[in-house]
């Protein structure tokens, strides 16, 4: 019963650690949790059947560890997870509105610098110049450069 209890802690910990490398990437918790199930599998061997036995089981661990690493580096598993197409187009790529210096919207988002506002009943991404704007603000055309709005508060 021993045996199975430490094989299955250890084999959880080997699941953990391949699924946070190639599934999970960056140092999260499935990572940590993996380190942590491994370690204590090989506790349970040195404390259940002595120093001979657990330095086996730390052995048998890390050859399984990296065996499964390298398996699933080579069988490419995460290409199939991965997202392979690309995005080409912007926000305001294709929007028919006739927008010109000087019109005049209202921000329905807040600008920081960049958010949304209402021009001429059509919704469009807006960047102020660095500053904040709030939201619910009226705001004025600057100019407009390849699909960037640049716009700044109506002063009345």
């Amino acid at each position: 019963m021993d045996w199975l209890i430490i094989t299955g802690i250890i084999l959880l910990g080997t699941f953990l650690i391949v699924a946070e490398i190639i599934f999970v990437p960056g140092t999260t918790i499935v990572g940590i949790l993996g380190f942590i199930f491994s370690g204590y599998g090989i506790y349970l061997g040195y404390s259940y059947f002595g120093a001979g036995t657990g330095t086996s089981i730390l052995i048998a661990t890390l050859l399984i560890n990296v065996g499964a690493l390298v398996v699933a580096f080579k069988s490419k598993s995460w290409e199939r997870f991965s997202l392979k197409d690309t995005m080409k187009g912007k926000y305001n790529e294709d929007f028919q509105l006739e927008l010109t210096e000087g019109d005049i919207g209202t921000t329905i988002s807040s600008l920081k610098p960049v958010g949304k506002a209402l021009f001429k009943e059509q919704e469009i991404e807006v960047r102020s110049n660095g500053g904040f704007v709030a939201e619910n603000v009226e705001i004025e055309v600057l100019k407009i450069a390849s699909s960037k709005i640049f716009v700044q508060p109506v002063k009345k």
